[in-house]
């Protein structure tokens, strides 16, 4: 029997599972939308934690607002990372402003923070605009390579 991960929809928030062996081009068996779209997953108050601790993957939150300048900067960024990482880590998004709550309890002090997230609890913080290269350094430190 293959190995098999939990992998929350992006969509519909459903949780699939799915073989290892197929990790980054799966389709999510409610919504047939592809688990892992290329791009940074939109997350708010509602489905945060279902993506956070459901997830078997690792989980990047960058935490950011419309109206920062350096939050702008780091977008394409992140979509490199989603690209990049494709069924190997859940890139993500979270706007401070929509999301009072969980940046509250998250101590969001600062934008762009991103937090890398593992089995639901936080591992790991950055904070401020920085190059997709020191963040691929960063997540290699993590063992996600």
């Amino acid at each position: 029997m293959s190995e098999s991960r939990h992998v929350v929809c992006p969509g519909c928030g459903a949780v699939n599972r799915l073989p290892v062996e197929r990790l980054g081009d799966g389709k999510c068996g409610r919504c047939r939308q592809p688990l892992f779209p290329g791009q940074p997953v939109t997350l708010d108050e509602a489905g945060f934690d279902r993506h956070v601790a459901r997830n078997d993957l690792p989980v990047l939150v960058d935490f950011w607002a419309e109206w920062c300048g350096p939050c702008k900067m780091m977008a394409p960024t992140f979509d490199q990372l989603a690209r990049e990482f494709r069924g190997r880590l859940v890139v993500a998004k979270l706007e401070t402003e929509r999301a009072p709550a969980v940046s509250a309890r998250f101590g969001i002090r600062s934008i762009p923070t991103m937090i890398l997230f593992s089995g639901g609890r936080e591992i790991d913080r950055l904070s401020g605009a920085l190059p997709a290269a020191q963040l691929t350094q960063w997540l290699a430190g993590h063992g996600i390579r």
